[in-house]
């Protein structure tokens, strides 16, 4: 496999506080890279350069060997990098279906003022449709978004976001909030995403982590203390000690 996100160097403060601290990384082609750690390790930051979100102060970031690292939001986001739950915020009094019409709209390169167009528009729908039954909400396609459970809603911003097409999804804690049978539909949902596209996974539920991720990062103070396969981050004495031996909250 080859790496399509490559991090180098990467360093972001907010004041005195070093989110990101010279972090280097690189994640491979469709695989399922877990990045863990304590709160404070500067995962969502982390994220949030990814996307553009958040500007890092040195360092690059690389996407399939193009230096994006002053690319906005916009742009990586058309160029296949998608980050569930930010993409487009849920609208209200829309239903579930018209929500992915919309990422449909945008990814073909149309503005989003034209948003009754979109509920209109079968060339939008008809995809729309596609996505949420990938996610398991084909049948709950004509209900409104106020009134889909909280599950439902994670399901609906997971279809938004492969609306975009992308070749990498990042997805920040997609099971945070959930009980255990909404938690397993996300799992199933990423275990059969798995190889298809690249996943990007921050979450605190290890037994989650550890059935799904390729490889797994774990992160502490700004910098990966280890990155490897499942059974090697396990057995490292490292992490042992520092995370799963204790009850450190991971976020």
């Amino acid at each position: 496999m080859s790496a399509i996100l490559d991090l180098v160097g990467l360093s972001k403060s907010f004041g005195a506080l070093r989110a990101t601290d010279a972090l280097s990384l690189a994640v491979e082609e469709n695989e399922l890279h877990a990045i863990i750690g304590p709160n404070g390790a500067g995962k969502t930051t982390l994220i949030g350069q990814i996307t553009g979100e958040i500007a890092p102060d040195e360092g690059s970031i690389l996407y399939a060997g193009t230096d994006i690292t002053g690319w906005p939001v916009a742009r990586r986001a058309l160029a296949g990098l998608a980050r569930s739950f930010q993409i487009t915020t849920l609208i209200n009094g829309f239903t579930a279906q018209d929500n992915v019409a919309l990422a449909v709209q945008a990814r073909s390169g149309h503005s989003f003022r034209f948003l009754r167009n979109a509920q209109r528009d079968p060339q939008l729908q008809e995809p729309a449709r596609s996505y949420l039954a990938v996610v398991g909400l084909e049948d709950r396609r004509s209900v409104l978004v106020e009134e889909l459970s909280h599950g439902e809603h994670r399901q609906l911003e997971i279809a938004v976001a492969l609306a975009m097409e992308p070749r990498v999804l990042l997805l920040d804690e997609p099971m945070a909030g959930m009980g255990p049978a909404d938690a397993r539909k996300i799992i199933d949902l990423l275990r059969g995403l798995k190889g298809q596209l690249t996943i990007v996974l921050i979450e605190h539920d290890m037994d989650a982590v550890f059935s799904l991720a390729d490889r797994v990062t774990v992160l502490v103070s700004g910098r990966p203390l280890t990155t490897g396969s499942v059974e090697a981050v396990r057995a490292d004495p490292l992490v042992r000690e520092a995370y799963l031996g204790e009850e450190v909250p991971y976020a």
